[in-house]
């Protein structure tokens, strides 16, 4: 008993905290469900002082930008529904070629300038893999906001990179959190995708 009781103090609460809204948030919005949005902000909000914490500065910046979209994701999923509060009165599509190309393009450059700036500038730890993974999970909270099944694609490469990312930095729990995402970008497709065209 003492050992749990030791090995409970020495958690980080906000991580725990995190971890358990992340994977809420994800869980919903795999259903497509609107209450993913107010869950996934109190995830971000939490994962603000998870971040400065760990002086992970672009995952900070991230997750600052997470609280802007989520209020922005529940917003839209709200307003475009016929009925208030449903979120699949408007339903999954695929991102155009236009749109693509434009969102990986705004990527390279937003990757490169986050991390030559951090990296000249801050102390940040890995400037550049931290800034790949903020800058992609722009573009994929943006795609997931409107419903562009191509998201999940996107969350599954940025997963890889964060959980290797939050081990090298000791982050255990966020490790963890990433690495279930990895699972869930795939149960996500695979549901999003069937909401467009049932599978055979």
């Amino acid at each position: 008993m003492e050992s749990v009781v030791a090995w409970a103090q020495t958690l980080n609460w906000f991580e725990v905290s995190g971890l358990a809204s992340g994977l809420l948030a994800v869980w919903l919005l795999i259903r497509q469900n609107i209450w993913a949005w107010p869950v996934g902000l109190a995830y971000a909000l939490v994962s603000c002082v998870v971040f400065a914490q760990a002086r992970l500065y672009a995952d900070f910046i991230l997750h600052i930008f997470y609280v802007g979209m989520n209020v922005y994701g529940w917003w839209y999923w709200l307003f475009r529904g016929h009925q208030a509060g449903q979120a699949t009165a408007f339903m999954v599509s695929n991102v155009t070629a236009r749109q693509a190309w434009m969102l990986g393009m705004l990527s390279l450059v937003g990757m490169f300038v986050m991390g030559t700036t951090l990296d000249r500038w801050t102390q940040a730890d890995f400037a550049y893999l931290d800034s790949a993974t903020t800058v992609l999970s722009f573009a994929a909270m943006w795609m997931m906001a409107r419903k562009y099944l191509e998201n999940w694609i996107i969350w599954f490469f940025v997963d890889i990179a964060a959980v290797t990312l939050y081990l090298i930095k000791g982050l255990a729990l966020y490790a963890l959190l990433y690495g279930v995402y990895l699972a869930m970008a795939i149960a996500g497709w695979v549901a999003w995708k069937r909401s467009i065209k049932p599978l055979l």
